[in-house]
């Protein structure tokens, strides 16, 4: 039998050949396996989707007319129209936006995977960052308490802190957690 294959034919990576672990395990990101990233980079796409499908406030139930200045009736939304987009526009753009662009990135990141690009390449690092990030920046423009720049500050923040930890190699990432969330102790 040829090395690298098993009786079906498939390729095994040689660490599975011998039983041990991964020889980058201890490299972080990198030494995630491929095919557990294509099933996260496909949660991410389908959370995604579903949230740009479930508008925050629902959708109007009933057409609503006013009478304009000129004395001619003009639709003031129409049934089916998303609620957020009549009351809050730009909040509703930012939220289609993030939206469409974790679906996109995740998407990438599927794709990347399938065609063997490798796991710590910045093109799967950044798409994952993306994606994932995208999730938070849907959910926090979802709600209309904050101001909008707060809620892109708190995304720009969320994007470097996973960054931050995916980037890092595992022994500099623990100090760096420790020391950002101020939980750095010597025992």
């Amino acid at each position: 039998m040829e090395a690298g294959l098993v009786a079906t034919g498939l390729p095994v990576r040689r660490q599975q050949q011998l039983g041990g672990a991964a020889p980058d395990s201890r490299d972080g990101w990198a030494g995630n396996d491929p095919n557990t990233l294509i099933v996260v980079a496909t949660l991410i796409t389908a959370l995604n989707f579903l949230l740009g499908l479930s508008m925050p406030g629902g959708y109007w139930q009933t057409d609503q007319t006013v009478v304009s200045d000129a004395g001619s009736v003009v639709p003031r939304y129409r049934a089916g129209d998303p609620i957020m987009r009549d009351l809050h526009r730009p909040r509703y753009w930012v939220f289609r936006g993030a939206s469409w662009v974790g679906v996109a990135s995740s998407m990438v990141m599927t794709l990347s995977l399938l065609v063997r690009m490798p796991v710590g390449s910045r093109h799967v690092l950044w798409s994952f960052a993306v994606a994932y990030s995208s999730l938070v920046l849907t959910f926090i423009v979802s709600q209309s308490r904050t101001h909008l720049s707060l809620d892109i500050i708190i995304w720009v923040a969320v994007l470097a802190l996973i960054w931050l930890v995916i980037s890092l190699h595992p022994d500099h990432r623990a100090r760096v957690i420790r020391v950002l969330f101020c939980c750095d102790r010597d025992n």
